[in-house]
This record gives C-alpha cells, sequence and structure tokens, in this order.
C-alpha cells in the first residue's frame, strides 16, 4: 500500500510503500547538514523513493537535484513524487548503479554531493528478507568506500560530500572520505538525549580541502522528558 505525507503543513508530499525502505530520522538528520545556496547542482546518491531530495528541495527551493537510486521501484516512485510537487524540471532521477557511476553521470558536474548509504557489514547481523531491506541496511551493493568514490567523481573541485553514518563505522567512513581526496571539514554527533550514547555522526568533507575538521555542537533531540527539542523540532519541520 502507499502512503503519502506531508513534510510539513502545505510542503513537499513524499510517497513509500511496503517495498522499498520507510522514511526514516537519518533523512532528516542530513537533510540539515549541508549549506544550500540557490542555483546549487545536487547529487542524491542512493536516494530511495526520494524523501532527502524533497527535504533540500523544501530548505531551498533553487537548488537543481539528481538522485541516483538502484532500485527501479524506488527510482520510480521519487520521479511521481516529482511529477506530484510540480519538480519535475529540479528533480531528476538516475536508475542504475552508483558503483557504475561513470555511466550514468558526468563527471565534476555537482557543487554537492549527499548520501545516507547502508551502516552494516553483510556479516554484521540478520539479513531482512526483503531486498530493499537488505540493500538499504547492508553493504551488499554499496559499502561507504564506494559511496565517497561516487562522490569523488562527481563533485566539482572544491565542492561538498554530506553524509550520515554510525559512529562504530567513523574510522571505516573517514578512511574511505580522505582516500577519494574528501577531506573532512565539518563533524557533528547526534544524541537521542543529552548524555545519552552517540547513535549516528553527520560529516561534511569537500574535494580536495585542506586539513581542518570542526566539531559542531552536539545534535540532541529529545529532552529529558521525551519531548522534541527546539533542535529536533526544526529538523522535522515543526517549527511554530
Amino acid at each position: 500500500m502507499e502512503h503519502w505525507e506531508s513534510i510539513s503543513p502545505g510542503g513537499y508530499r513524499f510517497v513509500y510503500d511496503e517495498a522499498v525502505f520507510p522514511p526514516g530520522t537519518d533523512s532528516f538528520l542530513l537533510s540539515a547538514l549541508p549549506r544550500l545556496k540557490a542555483g546549487m547542482r545536487v547529487c542524491d546518491l542512493g536516494c530511495g523513493s526520494g524523501l532527502l531530495s524533497l527535504l533540500l528541495l523544501q530548505r531551498q527551493q533553487g537548488l537543481d537535484v539528481t538522485g541516483v537510486e538502484l532500485d527501479e521501484h524506488a527510482a520510480a516512485l521519487a520521479r511521481r513524487a516529482a511529477a506530484e510537487n510540480g519538480l519535475t524540471k529540479q528533480m531528476r532521477v538516475a536508475c542504475g548503479d552508483l558503483r557504475q557511476i561513470r555511466a550514468l553521470l558526468p563527471a565534476g558536474a555537482f557543487d554537492l554531493v549527499i548520501c545516507n548509504p547502508p551502516y552494516y557489514a553483510p556479516q554484521g547481523g540478520k539479513l531482512s528478507a526483503r531486498p530493499s531491506l537488505r540493500t538499504a541496511r547492508a553493504e551488499l551493493t554499496c559499502t561507504a568506500e564506494d559511496a565517497c568514490a561516487a562522490a569523488a567523481y562527481l563533485l566539482r573541485w572544491g565542492g561538498s560530500f554530506c553524509v550520515v553514518h554510525k559512529p562504530e563505522r567513523l574510522v571505516d567512513l573517514m578512511t574511505g572520505l580522505r582516500a577519494a581526496r574528501l577531506e573532512p571539514k565539518r563533524i557533528r554527533f547526534v544524541r537521542h538525549r543529552a548524555g545519552s550514547s552517540v547513535n549516528l555522526v553527520l560529516i561534511e568533507s569537500r574535494l580536495g580541502g585542506g586539513p581542518g575538521l570542526q566539531f559542531e555542537p552536539d545534535l540532541v533531540l529529545y529532552t529529558q522528558t521525551g519531548e522534541l527539542s527546539a533542535a529536533g523540532r526544526r529538523i522535522y519541520h515543526l517549527q511554530e
């Protein structure tokens, strides 16, 4: 069954169904990381049904966004979401494997690449019986290194790559970034509550950037009483 929801009251509408990976907090968190400007050319690697692309366009309507998605059904949903929101000229989807990115998109064509990659190694736990969930959660068709290499190919010199990952994979991610000439420039840890363990890491890197990493204040999603924090409300587009 298809589900259509709005990012915010009167905002863009996104779609998902049981055949694709469901929308999650990660996409909302990642969408808030990059510094956006009108006219930026953006590539959303592994765009799924298009939520992250729509979240970026919700923040800055002057973007030009191209998604890359391996799953044909998810890519079709993303295209429908673009049409539903009148964004077919600003939001396109290339269906294909990011490991063969050179066959899909031109080199150096983007100012920003953004990616919510699979978090877990294939041997890291029980795999889902659903193909879309397997490939979205486990590195069966895309590793952190694959995503970094694709981003480096797509970016202009000095362009930015923004990614979200699990803290236990931070060393793997940093290694993959540096190997692809993507220098980490900003990092932000995400916690459910103040004092709780870090559960996600947000990183912005720059192609050809010099050394120098800025640690931003932790992003705490909930108050001690379980309510969304002010930062959490902004990320979920719930500002009053």
